[in-house]
């Protein structure tokens, strides 16, 4: 019952679910990713008692044993693990929803800038699997960003 602030990326990926009515409840969800800033808390969300919420969590991460098995059990796939293109579509069932959180920037000549992000799904491959996943640039990027002013909004209302 105490006011807290929620961290910005995963209520901004719990917002993304309310907002695109993707049913979570009873729902088998895997967090790739056991980071303080992502992985626990979007576990912990993910697992409790309301409306974006209510489902089955485990948390796995890279040296987790039968890691593409545990993956291609989740419903809900929610990968924040820093490592470029780590999860393939050998990883994902049929029908999941896909959460990329990450994002790498890598050299790219093609582009003006000389780079471009780079998520932890290989998004080309997963997609067509999907019915619902995330894009790297414009997806929990702009979610986070908006929670984030969020919180400050609050913030300043109980100075």
């Amino acid at each position: 019952g105490l006011p807290t602030f929620v961290s910005a990326t995963p209520n901004g990926i719990m917002e993304l679910l309310r907002r695109y009515q993707i049913k979570t409840e009873g729902k088998h969800c895997v967090v790739l990713g056991r980071s303080n800033i992502v992985g626990t808390p979007i576990a912990i969300l993910m697992s409790r008692n309301n409306d974006t919420g209510n489902a089955t969590v485990t948390i796995a991460h890279s040296r987790t044993k039968n890691l593409k098995e545990i993956c291609r059990s989740a419903d809900i796939l929610i990968v924040a693990i820093g490592k470029t293109k780590f999860v393939t579509a050998d990883m994902v069932k049929e029908g999941a929803v896909v959460i990329d959180v990450g994002q790498t920037r890598v050299p790219d000549k093609s582009r003006e800038s000389g780079f471009r992000n780079v998520g932890d799904v290989d998004f080309d491959t997963v997609k067509d699997k999907c019915s619902f996943i995330t894009y790297v640039t414009g997806g929990v990027g702009p979610m986070t960003r908006a929670s984030l002013l969020q919180n400050t909004l609050i913030a300043n209302q109980r100075r």
